[in-house]
């Protein structure tokens, strides 16, 4: 059943408008409690006493000579759910998607998924070799690499069991946990392409191995044909070096693609003629849909978004007025063509503005300005890929793959916004 939301149009007075009166009236007490940001009555004593930072001298230059956030954002911070993996070598912990804006995710807060823990490698020992059918087997290190033509790409990075506890209905409350295995940053490196072409492919080569050099030695099959096309082998993410989490010092890059197949402190890339049937592609991010039969290589990140604030770990605090819906949206076909928000569990949509660059499978941030009367919000969004894929609900998702799956959940997400400003995990149908 379909639960029953309050109309809320779209925000059509502008913030100036509402501050002051047609003759430049002064603020009124309602006016400057409705608006986050106006000046609120009188003596505030933020605004009338001095502060210590307006009287002393800070630290100097040299106080962190790398940088950190301030310390009123320490909360901002990757987040794990212990309980569910056995032990935290082989887990996985969650980007504070609801604390972000823009599309670029601080290298510190990408989140981490690792089979075998954070292996802790001396680049100077580090070496890449290429085998197989090849006509000259090559080992790299890291200054041979750095020697070849690099580029820089923004690329999204998802987990293919990003949203994977949501399959059976509303479990983690909060888009850090439900969506939050995903990144995107600008990496840095060498095309695939130059270092096979070095190598010298085999006619009969159309699949490639990536292994990576931690202790569960990582490995995943990938066709050639995507080997070729716009994989990197990266060194740098957002201009400096790969922290040790994301696979420093050499990580693969697979546009798109879920990510199982970027494979960390990558060390090996062998050519074959089939895929390898490696553990991580049988036993794991296989697909095992209703009838018990398991779907394989479904490489493809699909059309996908999520409302980051409002959220259940960003409620609504300043009550009625003006109110900034932001989310973000993503497709491993390319790039977003278009978001739709609805604000009453998907009975209605109004389209989305979308911000910042728009580029080929990288996250997009849309946008959508109203103004809230207070009544109850059932927010979804939902986004259009360039490609024309439509992204689904999870009850269309559901009818076609069952629910024995934990990976590629890419259904709408709906959150509950209470007249108090608390918000929720539901789902409507």
């Amino acid at each position: 059943m379909t639960r029953k939301s309050g109309h809320t149009a779209n925000w059509a007075p502008s913030r100036r408008a509402f501050l002051t009166g047609a003759a430049g009236a002064a603020l009124t007490t309602s006016a400057a409690t409705a608006l986050p940001g106006a000046a609120r009555a009188a003596g505030d004593p933020a605004i009338t006493e001095i502060k210590d930072w307006n009287r002393y001298l800070g630290e100097g230059v040299d106080a962190a000579p790398y940088g950190a956030p301030s310390p009123f954002e320490a909360h901002v911070v990757r987040r794990d759910v212990p309980w569910l993996t056995a032990d935290p070598v082989s887990s996985v912990n969650f980007t504070p998607l609801h604390e972000l804006d823009g599309i670029i995710t601080p290298n510190g807060l990408c989140f981490e998924r690792h089979h075998a823990g954070v292996a802790t490698i001396d680049p100077a020992e580090h070496r890449l070799m290429i085998n197989g059918l090849v006509d000259t087997p090559l080992v790299f290190t890291m200054q041979d690499l750095q020697r070849f033509p690099r580029e820089n790409r923004l690329y999204f990075l998802e987990c293919a069991a990003n949203t994977g506890m949501e399959w059976r209905g509303a479990q983690l409350n909060g888009c850090q946990f439900t969506h939050g295995m995903v990144h995107c940053v600008v990496y840095t490196g060498v095309p695939l392409k130059l270092l096979l072409d070095e190598a010298g492919l085999k006619a009969s080569g159309t699949w490639l191995l990536a292994e990576g050099a931690d202790a569960a030695a990582m490995t995943r099959s990938i066709p050639l044909e995507k080997a070729l096309d716009d994989c990197l082998v990266a060194f740098k993410m957002n201009g400096e070096a790969l922290r040790p989490e994301q696979g420093y010092p050499l990580r693969l890059v697979v546009p798109g693609w879920e990510g199982n197949m970027w494979v960390k402190w990558l060390r090996r890339l062998e050519i074959g003629d089939a895929p390898y049937a490696q553990r991580e592609e049988t036993s794991k991010y296989t697909d095992l849909l209703d009838d018990g039969t398991a779907r394989r290589h479904t490489f493809v990140m699909d059309v996908k978004s999520v409302i980051t604030s409002p959220s259940p770990q960003a409620p609504v605090t300043h009550g009625k007025g003006p109110l900034v819906i932001t989310g973000l949206a993503w497709s491993g076909n390319g790039r977003i063509s278009r978001v739709d928000v609805s604000l009453d569990g998907g009975r209605n949509w109004q389209t989305a503005r979308l911000d910042g660059p728009s580029l080929s499978k990288a996250l997009h941030r849309f946008y959508l300005d109203i103004d809230w009367d207070g009544s109850e919000l059932l927010l979804q969004s939902r986004a259009i890929d360039e490609a024309g894929y439509v992204q689904p609900s999870k009850d269309a998702l559901r009818a076609a793959r069952g629910v024995n799956s934990i990976y590629h959940n890419n259904g709408i997400q709906t959150w509950q916004v209470r007249a108090d400003g608390v918000v929720e995990n539901v789902e409507v149908s």
